[in-house]
């Protein structure tokens, strides 16, 4: 009898682990199987790795084991008892805040989660087949004995998860390289001209746009939302290129999260046009310095051809530096703030005067500094942001044979990029403006500059602040409150300890403090919107932290 009940303990400490391993993989894939970063997530928050309704669940299954004194000698089933009920109290999972990025069942993901179940069944038959070769000297010793191994196997789910991350290595790294080989084969094939693309923000919506004025003249694909890694570009490549003979260009948006990383994906998609948007903050905690996150961008740089052309936001004073390293020969530099009249060396050649926001779009002035050609655009598009885009997409196309009349007709025309400043109504008439893929120190200026020009009702901002900012993080998001402060008639953050310099920055300005809400999850914020606003009021979405940062 002890031996079966001791078997049951087992299947539902393995069973439990089993589904805590499955459970973490939703956070591991976030962090894209990186193990460093997925452990310091872990061990960010004692929560995540050691919970405390199991640590208690087990230490009650003990307290009643240990009773073993005040019930009749022959009734040994007690401990056994207590430690499956506490097991199975302990392998519960608690209740969980609802889901925004929800677990992605890859071949990849099922690989990791095979090996990592494999070693959750190998380590529960090891513990097990060693606790019973123990001489125990009382059934109450035997039972909390496996209920504290299995508590073990339990804890280290995190680490079954890592270890089977580390067995599959070799065999996704084969698998990696077929990928790759398949990719390049069908470039090869297609040959088209590959325009690449990187920044530390901006390079999507770039990217976007770029494609949309070209495909006026030219047959252009770009890799789709913000594919932007090794496996993300060959998965665009070997599903949506092959066997198209008719791809003309083919724009690859390039992200860093290491050195060396937009280098290796240069190797995949040679680019015969590189470039630049912005140098920033963004990802900062990864690179340590804004002076490596250039390093890192230059990349794109120095990885094309002695004949290719270099691309420029001169108004960002690392891609400028990029520009004046003199490679390659043929570069173009672009600027939003420069005065045309005082450029003599057509350095910068495409220029943006008499920039305009208003609610129904932007309209500025395009100059040719080279041949002196100046056309006004006017697009739906907000945020003064999107003029630097707009002008990288131009000089490219221009370039490339089209006229800048052309391109204008074309930007008359574009939309912007999923969930980047993109305006509708809801069914009662309030106005949201979704800025809410991501969140940047220049995007949250300019995000909140569009909210500003709605003067009829509340301007409300609602979002959970900038991350990844590194040693910049606070200062970053402190200024953000102050904006906020300046423009929103309500603040609404999600997240008290993540917002905290937000709201610091908000305080400093003498802001109403019953304008300014604080919740602990988007769906909380999103439910006092509804409660509170009618038509003619303005939401600003700005940011959605991955789960990783709201867990």
């Amino acid at each position: 009898m002890s031996l079966l009940l001791i078997a049951l303990l087992w299947l539902v400490w393995t069973g439990g682990t089993v589904w805590r391993v499955y459970k973490q993989a939703r956070y591991y894939q976030i962090e894209e199987y990186k193990s460093g970063r997925y452990a310091r997530w872990l061990l960010r928050e004692r929560s995540r790795w050691l919970p405390m309704h199991t640590l208690a669940a087990v230490g009650l299954a003990v307290i009643f084991s240990l009773l073993g004194d005040s019930v009749p000698s022959d009734f040994s089933a007690l401990p056994y008892t207590a430690a499956i009920i506490g097991a199975v109290l302990a392998v519960r999972p608690p209740r969980e805040a609802p889901v925004k990025k929800a677990f992605n069942a890859t071949d990849r993901a099922k690989r990791l989660l095979a090996a990592a179940w494999v070693l959750v069944a190998l380590a529960a038959f090891g513990a097990f087949a060693l606790l019973q070769a123990q001489a125990f000297t009382s059934d109450r010793a035997n039972a909390i004995a496996h209920l504290l191994g299995g508590l073990g196997v339990f804890l280290l789910a995190p680490l079954w998860l890592v270890l089977g991350n580390a067995v599959m290595t070799p065999v996704e790294a084969m698998l990696r390289r077929r990928f790759v080989q398949k990719a390049k084969g069908v470039l090869k094939t297609i040959n088209p001209k590959i325009i690449g693309i990187t920044g530390s923000y901006g390079k999507t919506t770039t990217k976007h746009f770029l494609r949309d004025i070209l495909n006026g003249r030219y047959k252009t694909y770009a890799t789709p939302k913000s594919y932007n890694t090794m496996m993300g570009i060959c998965l665009a490549i070997n599903t949506d290129l092959a066997d198209d003979y008719s791809v003309e260009y083919f724009i690859s948006e390039m992200g860093a999260y290491i050195p060396g990383e937009i280098a290796r994906i240069c190797e995949l998609t040679p680019p015969d046009i590189s470039i630049v948007v912005e140098v920033g903050p963004q990802h900062l905690e990864r690179f340590g310095s804004l002076e490596n996150v250039a390093i890192a961008k230059y990349e794109i740089i120095k990885n094309l051809r002695p004949d290719g052309l270099g691309v420029f936001n001169w108004d960002n004073l690392y891609v400028r530096a990029m520009h004046d390293k003199g490679y390659p020969a043929k570069r173009i530099a672009v600027s939003k703030t420069v005065d045309p009249a005082s450029i003599s060396d057509g350095v910068p050649r495409f220029v943006a005067t008499d920039i305009v926001l208003t609610v129904t779009g932007l309209t500025f002035t395009v100059h040719d500094t080279q041949t002196g050609a100046s056309v006004p655009f006017v697009t739906p598009l907000v945020g003064e942001h999107n003029v630097t885009n707009l002008l990288l997409a131009t000089a490219v196309a221009v370039h490339e044979g089209m006229t800048l009349e052309a391109v204008a007709q074309r930007v008359s025309r574009l939309q912007p990029a999923e969930s980047r400043l993109v305006r509708q109504h809801d069914e009662r008439g309030v106005l949201i403006i979704n800025d809410a893929y991501s969140a940047n120190p220049v995007g949250a200026k300019s995000a909140l500059e569009v909210l500003g020009l709605y003067q009829s009702g509340r301007r409300v901002l609602i979002t959970p602040g900038m991350i990844e900012l590194g040693e910049l993080h606070d200062q970053e998001n402190h200024r953000l409150g102050v904006l906020a402060a300046q423009v929103a008639t309500d603040i609404v953050l999600v997240g008290a300890k993540q917002t905290a310099p937000i709201q610091a920055g908000v305080r400093s300005t003498g802001f109403p403090v019953d304008r300014l809400h604080i919740f602990d999850h988007t769906q909380d914020a999103l439910a006092w919107y509804r409660a509170n606003l009618t038509r003619g009021d303005t939401v600003l979405l700005l940011n959605d932290l991955p789960d990783t940062y709201t867990n």
